[in-house]
């Protein structure tokens, strides 16, 4: 019996590379026979690919007489592993934190404070790394969301109406205020430009707004900025607040965009000032974005023009980009550094943040008697009864946040148990 299988499987692999079994010509048996075979090889050419691998990894005096033969005779097994290496080395080398030493990096801010002063129309584009010193985390750094998550650490996020404008924040502001920047590009969702003082008018939001929630049922879109992060009750696909608007009883909805949905929201994401923007600029700087999501934003980068009529683009980031190459200048640090050296250059004062002056407490609607009880979420405050104002070099408070923007996507490749 044994024999005759090993005839079977002998005939089916001729009928495999004859291309007979294509054409239905095996019998059922036959294409069971070829099927195993079929395994047979690809387990063989895994076994294969595994001692290849093992040999590589030793050094080349190690190796034997035999090993080298098998690599001889595995060329290219051996050219795809090296390929996978040299990938992999490369992703990794992507992914650390680089730092120009203080003398260059004070090199490169005299250059860019030259840029700034000579910008006809400089837009700034930002990411989560201008945040990280209100103690938000990004998402891509070494202790980033989703590289925690790819590591399978837990990911705890904090109470983040605790966070404050950074120096940078309030650097931008200031930068607008002396009409050096026109207009600013934000991946955020917290917040934090709008309280920093920047003009609605002056901000694209293109991934939502934590504080601001809308009724799509009037025209134009009715907006309500709140004193708290309206999000508690919301996540991917699934926008309803809770709360309804006072004018038409519509339920409200938040204004996030998450990784696989489609902003179509007038405002805050303020899509067609951002392309407005981006067209008539001569300078982009983008500060603590890894741009691996602005990237796939082709009208962002007047991808329409030739190269020689786009904007000059200045990237400060710890990391690579993957715009690096087309950067009139990269900058190696933390976006706060860079900022306080550009602002110093300049001779500008970068004002400092205050509760009292923040703009969030004039624009913000009031809850409606009823509605008090519609969130848990710690509101912002500056009355006379507010706490102290917190060290900025202290962290926020690590009590987990359920659902929201910033914890469901901290969630969102976690595994969820099954309950037995």
């Amino acid at each position: 019996m044994c024999r005759r299988a090993a005839c079977r499987e002998a005939e089916a692999e001729a009928w495999i590379s004859s291309g007979a079994m294509a054409a239905g010509g095996l019998s059922r048996s036959e294409r069971k026979a070829a099927e195993r075979v079929r395994r047979l090889r690809e387990e063989q050419q895994r076994e294969r690919l595994r001692q290849v691998s093992r040999i590589l990894r030793k050094a080349a005096a190690e190796r034997s007489a035999e090993e080298g033969r098998l690599l001889a005779e595995s060329e290219d097994l051996v050219t795809e592993l090296q390929g996978r290496s040299r990938r992999r080395e490369g992703l990794k080398r992507r992914q650390e934190e680089v730092c120009d030493d203080p003398e260059e990096l004070r090199r490169k801010v005299r250059e860019l404070a030259g840029a700034v002063r000579n910008a006809k129309y400089l837009v700034v584009y930002t990411g989560a790394g201008i945040s990280t010193a209100a103690s938000i985390p990004d998402y891509r750094g070494p202790n980033g969301v989703w590289t925690l998550l790819q590591k399978g650490r837990r990911v705890s996020a904090a109470d983040l109406s605790e966070a404050e404008p950074t120096l940078t924040h309030m650097s931008i502001a200031r930068l607008h205020e002396q009409k050096l920047v026109q207009h600013v590009v934000s991946q955020n969702c917290d917040g934090l430009h709008l309280r920093s003082g920047l003009p609605r008018s002056a901000i694209s939001e293109l991934h939502g707004n934590m504080y601001i929630e809308v009724c799509t049922a009037c025209t134009p879109n009715r907006e309500y900025v709140r004193v708290f992060d309206v999000t508690e009750r919301t996540a991917l696909h699934r926008h309803q607040t809770g709360r309804v608007c006072h004018k038409c009883g519509a339920q409200l909805r938040d204004t996030i965009v998450h990784f696989g949905e489609r902003g179509t929201l007038g405002q805050p994401l303020n899509w067609e000032a951002a392309t407005q923007a981006a067209s008539k600029a001569d300078t982009i700087l983008c500060l603590g974005s890894s741009l691996k999501v602005l990237k796939k934003y082709p009208r962002l980068w007047c991808m329409t023009k030739p190269p020689s009529r786009r904007p000059k683009l200045y990237i400060v980031n710890l990391q690579w980009t993957p715009k690096d190459d087309w950067a009139a200048l990269k900058l190696h640090g933390r976006c706060d550094d860079v900022m306080q050296l550009l602002m110093d250059e300049l001779g500008l004062e970068i004002p400092p943040y205050s509760r009292w002056q923040d703009p969030i407490f004039s624009l913000a609607t009031p809850l409606r008697a009823g509605e008090e009880g519609s969130h848990s979420r710690k509101s912002l405050c500056r009355s006379q009864e507010d706490p102290p104002p917190r060290d900025r070099d202290a962290p926020l408070s690590s009590a987990p946040i359920l659902g929201g923007w910033f914890g469901r996507g901290c969630s969102k490749r976690t595994k969820r148990k099954k309950v037995t």
